[in-house]
């Protein structure tokens, strides 16, 4: 299995219950190994208000999260002078970048056409 880098859409689809059969046996292999979460993920999911704070907070806790470093910002400044996206998604696609990570998301419409971009939506496996 490559490395994945997880989106928040996908957590919060994964822990409801949402994803099609083979979305959830894809994020379940990826969940074997080490959850790899942005800094931004990270902020994300421990800002919901939700029933699942435990299981989330456990979750974030067992992840490796890859911080905002110096390579990371410069990704992101460079897309978002290329293009029109979102700061968040910005730090998320570049974090998957530099650190050569597949982008689990089904979120395909900010994220499509970045260069050196690779993802992969769980609902159309």
């Amino acid at each position: 299995m490559g490395q994945h880098l997880i989106d928040t859409n996908i957590v919060s689809k994964y822990m409801s219950g949402l994803l099609p059969e083979e979305g959830e046996r894809l994020i379940s292999a990826v969940l074997d190994d080490r959850s790899q979460l942005s800094v931004i993920t990270q902020i994300e999911l421990l800002s919901w208000k939700s029933s699942f704070d435990a299981q989330i907070r456990g979750f974030v806790d067992d992840s490796l999260i890859f911080p905002l470093t110096d390579e990371v910002v410069n990704a992101c400044v460079n897309l978002r002078r290329q293009r029109k996206i979102r700061t968040p998604d910005a730090i998320i696609a570049a974090t998957a970048i530099v650190n050569g990570l597949i982008l689990l998301t089904d979120n395909e419409t900010d994220f499509v056409g970045i260069p050196n971009l690779v993802l992969v939506n769980p609902n159309n496996l």
